[in-house]
């Protein structure tokens, strides 16, 4: 773990937007952007591969596309952005989604540096300033996963958030899991969020997250694959002092995964965010 230097838009939201408001509540998204990468089918991840390694004129339509939905939130975690490579035209694509999605406070974290060819990231963009932010390395036997904590507000009153992207196997799942327990277990107020690959039911039923009593959508939110989703793997998982408010999965194709929604309501000692 290391702390993180958050970044700030040159120019911060004017006085009176939904960031300088006293809040009762928070609109979260979480949405795995495929590095801008249209797949619409099992195929495409074969005829459109080279987009993994090599630019597209349309990629930048994409990302427009994308910043425009990203309006409607006051914090989105982002996972499997590029950080400013080959394939991305040399764009830092967290940078420019807090740009499209006119956030002020961002942050990428840089999870497999592969130079010109590829910057595998996660990122957060955030319309309230976090008080701090951690960069987390998760275990496993193939590095290359990470979680991002941001605190908003100071002390025992804050708001502890963690955008992370989980591995496939579940070994490396369950030490995970292990790790962002000890993170967010004596905390009072936490949102996790981000692609978890795994069902809900699955990953609750890990030792690491019993006894946690995290709240969630009662229905199951399939948010993947986009274009007929079968299998919820991304989530928003709230402590019971939060209130879950709504929940749903956005009707999007533009990536391979759905981008997931939530309203929570905040309690009393947390409207000063």
């Amino acid at each position: 773990m290391h702390e993180a230097v958050l970044k700030q838009m040159p120019h911060p939201e004017p006085p009176g937007s939904p960031g300088t408001k006293a809040r009762t509540s928070l609109k979260l998204l979480s949405f795995n952007i495929q590095v801008g990468i249209r797949t619409n089918a099992f195929h495409h991840y074969v005829t459109r591969s080279w987009q993994h390694l090599l630019p597209h004129t349309r990629r930048q339509q994409t990302l427009e596309q994308i910043g425009r939905l990203l309006r409607h939130y006051d914090l989105v975690a982002l996972q499997e952005c590029d950080g400013g490579s080959l394939r991305s035209g040399f764009i830092n694509q967290v940078e420019y989604l807090a740009e499209a999605g006119q956030f002020p406070f961002w942050y990428q974290q840089l999870n497999r540096n592969l130079g010109r060819v590829a910057q595998h990231s996660n990122g957060v963009l955030s319309r309230i300033e976090p008080a701090e932010i951690e960069d987390h390395p998760l275990p496993g036997l193939i590095p290359g996963r990470g979680a991002i904590l941001a605190r908003l507000g100071k002390g025992q009153h804050s708001l502890l958030i963690i955008v992370l992207h989980l591995a496939l196997g579940a070994r490396a799942q369950d030490r995970q899991l292990r790790y962002v327990r000890e993170l967010i277990e004596h905390h009072r107020h936490v949102i996790l969020m981000g692609d978890m690959n795994n069902p809900l039911e699955h990953l609750l039923s890990r030792p690491a997250l019993k006894g946690l009593d995290l709240i969630y959508a009662e229905e199951t939110l399939h948010t993947y694959p986009s274009w007929k989703p079968r299998h919820a793997l991304d989530h928003i998982l709230i402590t019971p002092d939060l209130e879950l408010r709504k929940a749903e999965v956005l009707d999007w194709t533009i990536s391979d995964h759905r981008p997931i929604a939530m309203e929570v309501g905040l309690p009393e000692c947390l409207h000063y965010l």
